[in-house]
């Protein structure tokens, strides 16, 4: 059931080829794009506000590095548009695959502006929470949306999980991803994007600016 007060035509997966661009252009335009998932508790959903690329075989700091190929990533050799979840630390990620067939390449979700269904995620994440905290994080914003790993390898072109059209975003920040810091020349790559002074970001990228 979609909430009330939210317009239905927001609520509707995007076509399958809006993710066919390259993957660093991609991460770019998922900002402002809903992130949407519908489940039997309800259906949640947030603007994305951060994003972070992946550009395998060549980048150290992604699970294809030298062209890795194994269960956990066999989805990202595929298509773009589909999912490419995994966990870290007891948290789910979640990423989009991208880049053509056969170029292992992710754009990984960071962080979301909750839009509707704030109160399931209240549940979810714990009712002490600020606002702020739902989402902001890629490990907070899975389970905020009740996306799991199970949900590996869906289209996020099709119900339940799914990205849909969302706003403008008048400014876009670049800089360094997160977490990486093993990972030799790729650390520094600055293919990390966000929404310019947006306060859901991840915590460290709001700390480090």
């Amino acid at each position: 059931m979609i909430p009330k007060k939210v317009d239905r035509l927001l609520l509707q997966p995007i076509d399958s080829s809006f993710f066919d661009m390259p993957t660093l252009e991609l991460a770019r335009s998922l900002l402002g794009k809903l992130l949407v998932k519908e489940t039997r508790a309800g259906i949640t959903a947030g603007w994305i506000v951060e994003t972070e690329g992946y550009i395998g075989p060549a980048d150290r700091a992604a699970h294809s590095y030298g062209n890795r190929r194994t269960a956990r990533t066999d989805v990202m050799f595929g298509p773009p548009g589909y999912v490419y979840t995994y966990v870290m630390h007891t948290h789910c990620l979640i990423n989009v695959v991208s880049g053509p067939v056969n170029h292992p390449e992710v754009v990984l979700i960071r962080a979301l502006e909750p839009f509707c269904g704030i109160e399931l995620m209240y549940a979810r994440r714990g009712t002490d929470k600020r606002k702020e905290e739902l989402t902001n994080g890629p490990g907070k914003l899975t389970k905020a949306l009740g996306i799991e790993k199970a949900d590996y390898g869906r289209p996020l072109f099709a119900r339940p999980l799914f990205v849909a059209e969302g706003k403008e975003i008048e400014s876009v920040s670049v800089g360094r991803r997160i977490g990486i810091e093993n990972s030799g020349e790729a650390r520094d790559y600055p293919w990390r994007f966000w929404v310019s002074g947006n306060r859901f970001v991840s915590k460290t990228r709001r700390q480090g600016e």
